[in-house]
């Protein structure tokens, strides 16, 4: 069963780190990847397995949040460069590449969070 109180705030963690370690483009975001599924483990528990889980789920919601708005911006900004069609493009490209992110955030999250929730038993 799914803990979500350790995934709230292994997310909310991943969001303060990312927004403090922007300043860090690569280094700042993987970072927070590693804090928030480090959390999110740590106060799930319940051995290696199960922190990765929570670390994984926390990662891809952070993910698909940061996609979402991404894609949204870089549509807005499609649209104001181009018409309605460089909207599309824009926003659909952010869109897939935001995929990536997603996944890329969850495998690091999930491995912080089989570390937390070793580091907590």
């Amino acid at each position: 069963m799914i803990d979500w109180r350790a995934v709230s705030w292994g997310f909310v963690t991943f969001l303060m780190v990312a927004v403090i370690g922007s300043g860090l483009p690569v280094v700042g975001q993987l970072g927070a990847g590693i804090v928030g599924g480090l959390v999110a483990g740590y106060l799930a528990g319940g051995g290696v397995l199960n922190g990765a889980v929570h670390g994984a789920i926390a990662g891809s919601l952070t993910g698909v949040a940061f996609t979402l708005l991404v894609a949204f911006f870089g549509g807005l900004l499609g649209l104001a460069g181009g018409g309605p069609f460089g909207g599309v493009v824009g926003g659909t490209g952010l869109l897939v590449l935001g995929f990536l992110v997603t996944l890329v955030f969850a495998l690091d999250s999930a491995v912080a969070g089989a570390i937390g929730a070793f580091v907590a038993e």
